[in-house]
């Protein structure tokens, strides 16, 4: 088995993300928010306006997937965070991406260069 078969066996749930969610997971990766400072987060991301009726179900789903905990901040206001199991899903979708990306050693030291760059 080819090292690249190996890592997309472990990808388990993050193949079932849309790109949108993964977003969502990465904001909330850096520390817990409440639903508008996630909206506020992926507008500037999007440089566009997110609507509503997209960031609460994808925030749902993410719940319902075990990725986010949601829980009450106040009576009309949720914080949502990442769970071990959504900490992990960025973790494979990264490692999946590398997987592709470093093809060598040049490639590998430009990656490097920008993990020390957060260090």
């Amino acid at each position: 088995m080819s090292e690249g078969q190996t890592v997309v066996e472990t990808l388990g749930i993050a193949r079932e993300l849309t790109a949108f969610q993964r977003n969502i997971l990465t904001i909330l990766a850096e520390e817990p928010r409440y639903g508008l400072v996630v909206k506020g987060e992926l507008e500037t991301y999007y440089d566009d306006d997110v609507n509503y009726g997209r960031l609460y179900p994808n925030l749902d789903d993410l719940v319902e997937m075990g990725l986010v905990k949601k829980s009450e901040l106040d009576k009309p206001t949720n914080q949502y965070a990442l769970t071990e199991d959504g900490y992990q899903a960025l973790l494979d979708q990264l490692a999946w991406s590398f997987d592709k990306l470093i093809v060598d050693s040049d490639r590998a030291d430009d990656n490097e260069d920008l993990v020390d760059q957060f260090r």
